[in-house]
């Protein structure tokens, strides 16, 4: 199998949790025979790497480089995933399984290319606009929401960390109960389950 993983942060760059959780992902997917590639942002170490574990890694900056809002950064910043991933899929001679999106903010290239280029894609939840923010209900709040609902409904599964947060998916989105996945973080299942996830994506892409 070959992925391609998106994530807005990945080491040395960390913001939160998502960096080092990312980072453990991919060398275990690598662990485990999958070819990996990482599409992510870094606004001054750009380019690609390939770590020990034999992950790929590319990183891309922004083009535009003064933003109103994490919104315009996001939808800017997204023409450059489309290309990285894009390069990537030539590459590999058109051989890419699945995108795995780590939150929302690269949903939009996850989409173009799942419709141009025919690559599923798994939306994996780390958190929710209603749930980050006070202000949901606002006109900027519902942007990022729209984009959040557009991955619940163009992806092949949807992947979660606990049945609270499924329920929560459920609720606000209306994502059905068999179309999202629980992958807890337990360590002796953990690794298992993303690869589980992974193969059930690719066959109900082929429905």
């Amino acid at each position: 199998m070959r992925a391609i993983i998106f994530s807005w942060e990945y080491p040395p760059r960390v913001v939160g949790q998502l960096s080092e959780y990312v980072k453990a992902l991919t060398t275990q997917l690598a662990t485990n025979k999958v070819d990996v590639d990482i599409v992510t942002y870094d606004d001054s170490a750009t380019g690609l790497t390939q770590e020990p574990s034999g992950v790929k890694t590319m990183r891309v900056s922004n083009p535009v480089k003064t933003h109103i809002g994490v919104l315009t950064w996001v939808l800017t910043l997204n023409q450059e995933v489309e290309r990285a991933a894009t390069n990537i899929y030539y590459d590999a001679d058109k051989k890419i399984d699945l995108i795995d999106v780590y939150d929302w903010h690269f949903i939009p290239a996850a989409v173009t290319l799942k419709n141009g280029l025919d690559i599923p894609f798994i939306y994996s939840v780390e958190s929710l606009e209603d749930h980050r923010s006070p202000t949901a209900q606002s006109s900027y709040n519902m942007a990022i929401k729209s984009i959040e609902w557009l991955g619940f409904y163009e992806a092949a599964r949807v992947n979660v960390k606990s049945q609270w947060m499924k329920e929560e998916v459920m609720r606000i989105y209306k994502v059905p109960s068999e179309k999202i996945a629980i992958v807890s973080a337990d360590p002796d299942t953990w690794i298992g389950d993303i690869l589980e996830l992974y193969s059930s994506a690719v066959v109900e892409a082929t429905k």
